[in-house]
């Protein structure tokens, strides 16, 4: 196979739209062959509890020895972050959160995360100055060629924030879709005579269905509850892995709660009404987005076969009259 191959227009435009089939086919599949592993996620979580206890009786053992309770990541991320510094060359100090907000806990993905913010952008740069000065140039100039791999150097430092937005904001959308049905059940379970932290794990073993990423935070947050010195850094915790108005007034409104010793339950009954309300109006905004949306799609894809149906057999009818046969 010889090069021209590789840079004639029609073999790119192949390429190209099956690609898209294909990434077509896998995103009607993906969803059809999915497995509910929401026993497994939860199993894992629940094991956070006795992490933590582990944890408090290694810190009361450390500092009567002079050790440390510092988790420890021994993989090849950690050593290439630590021998380059990159925690300080690319210091992020909201990174913690920001993986959080997208179920990334713990020390590897921050190693992880800092990894690949080093080595993408040159990957990017490198793979568009292979392309652009080896195998087809576009016709550009030396000058853009190398505005095209500055730019892909940039497309690649900012590709793992774009990717860890996405997940975040993916798994955000599952848990206020869901959390307004949640606050119900925690509602009719405090108000029946549960205990909060029992209400909070009936509630994580029947939210699941709905969302597992819901139930993973609720079970996560009875562990802390149960842990932590104050209730209150349980609560915290949660509005912050979950970045959510509603959410954070929820967990503002239950820490206020146990401070001041008000109703529980009247509390949980006017934020799950709130929380109703700003999923209703999340629902209103996409509602109103639509038709601008839908202009430019109905422009290129719905207007010319119904243009080509309507007119085709008139067109048809005109040719067949101005033809040799035609009076």
């Amino acid at each position: 196979m010889n090069l021209a191959a590789f840079t004639d227009p029609n073999n790119l435009l192949a390429v190209f739209v099956a690609v898209v089939t294909f990434a077509t086919l896998v995103t009607l599949a993906v969803p059809l062959m999915r497995r509910n592993n929401l026993e497994a996620r939860l199993k894992s979580v629940s094991s956070r509890r006795e992490e933590l206890r582990r944890k408090s009786r290694e810190a009361i053992s450390a500092s009567k020895s002079g050790g440390s309770l510092r988790q420890t990541d021994e993989s090849l991320y950690k050593k290439v972050v630590e021998r380059l510094q990159l925690s300080r060359l690319l210091e992020d100090p909201q990174v913690v959160d920001k993986l959080a907000q997208a179920g990334f806990r713990g020390p590897r993905p921050v190693s992880t995360f800092y990894f690949f913010r080093f080595v993408l952008p040159f990957v990017f740069a490198a793979a568009v100055a292979f392309y652009l000065f080896l195998i087809n140039d576009f016709g550009l100039s030396p000058m853009n060629r190398v505005a095209a791999c500055v730019a892909g150097l940039t497309l690649g430092f900012y590709a793992p924030n774009i990717y860890i937005s996405n997940v975040a904001q993916k798994r955000r959308e599952s848990i206020v879709g869901a959390f307004p049905d949640a606050l119900d059940l925690l509602l009719i379970c405090v108000e029946s005579g549960m205990s909060i932290e029992a209400a909070i794990q009936k509630v994580s073993q029947e939210i699941g269905g709905a969302s597992i990423e819901l139930a993973e935070e609720m079970t996560l947050l009875l562990a802390e509850l149960s842990y932590l010195p104050e209730r209150r850094q349980a609560y915290e915790g949660l509005a912050r892995r979950t970045n959510h108005p509603g959410i954070k007034s929820v967990s503002t409104a239950m820490i206020q709660a146990e401070r001041y010793g008000t109703p529980l339950g009247s509390a949980l009954r006017v934020m799950a009404k709130e929380n109703r309300d700003l999923r209703l109006a999340a629902a209103e905004k996409k509602a109103a987005q639509l038709p601008a949306k839908l202009t430019v799609p109905m422009i290129v894809f719905f207007l010319p076969v119904l243009f080509l149906v309507i007119l085709g057999p008139a067109v048809l009818r005109v040719m067949d009259m101005m033809g040799p046969g035609g009076s």
